[in-house]
């Protein structure tokens, strides 16, 4: 029985509403891949994997009821230590420990489809394993300077590692113009960062080789995207596109096509 009790409003995220903290424990609405998530969460316990929320079942409200887990996590605005190498390296080591933990469950049958338009072109890029898909700043929990959880898994699916690694170096290289990044993340040397983010994860040859090809489709694909899901769904991804985030992904398409040849170089 999951017991309910005075709740504390959880902010900082950008589409999930209603997330509250009730004790020890973290309540939210059942996202899109809700029964998978749960079966995700407890094959992570089941394997002993720390970085991830434990699932301990549905309340009285029928949200989802999580361990909360202490630590520090990166708001808006950003602290001091986003830019820190050492905790960008650790984010991509708890990433990779999360894709071997992860990777024994398979990749699940009779998914509903993903909110998306209709005719986006074909990626060919097969899935390998159920990816978090959105590590952000605000979805890692930093414990004594290094990353020790993901947090927010709404957004898992099934995909490749190289799309993963596209989404890690997304937020913590990170990708785009410095007029579009936060003050503590302009004049980084992006595809030194890169190289590290996949070095520190243990990126195959052939992902290096393809990731930023991939990136720039991904990108193209995540402008389409966003614009169909505030047209839909509303809420926070309305908000998001009203406030810019359009022009910010057109933004980083010129950043990426510019800097794709060197990143690669820098990869390999």
């Amino acid at each position: 029985m999951i017991e309910d009790g005075e709740e504390i409003p959880l902010l900082g995220g950008d589409v999930t509403e209603g997330l509250v903290r009730v004790g020890d424990t973290v309540r939210r609405p059942p996202g899109e891949r809700a029964e998978m998530v749960q079966d995700l969460l407890l094959h992570l316990e089941k394997a002993g994997f720390e970085g991830a929320p434990r699932f301990l079942g549905i309340d009285s409200a029928g949200r989802h009821a999580l361990s909360y887990i202490e630590g520090e996590v990166a708001g808006r605005p950003r602290p001091p230590w986003i830019a820190d190498e050492e905790r960008m390296l650790s984010v991509a080591r708890l990433l990779r420990a999360y894709h071997d933990a992860v990777e024994p469950f398979g990749i699940p049958d009779n998914l509903p489809a993903p909110i998306e338009p209709a005719g986006l072109p074909d990626l060919n890029d097969p899935p390998e394993l159920v990816g978090h898909q959105d590590v952000t700043p605000e979805n890692v929990v930093f414990r004594d300077g290094r990353a020790y959880a993901l947090i927010d898994f709404d957004m898992a699916r099934p995909v490749s590692r190289a799309r993963e690694a596209v989404n890690l170096m997304l937020w913590w290289a990170p990708f785009g113009a410095d007029d579009d990044l936060d003050p503590a993340l302009r004049g980084l040397d992006r595809p030194r960062r890169c190289r590290q983010i996949a070095d520190a994860y243990g990126l195959a040859e052939a992902d290096r080789r393809r990731l930023m090809g991939l990136s720039i489709s991904l990108n193209e694909r995540a402008w389409h995207t966003m614009k169909y899901r505030a047209d839909t769904l509303g809420g926070g991804w309305q908000r998001m596109w009203s406030e810019g985030v359009g022009d910010d992904i057109k933004h980083r398409q010129v950043w990426l096509e510019a800097n794709a040849d060197a990143i690669t170089d820098a990869m390999l």
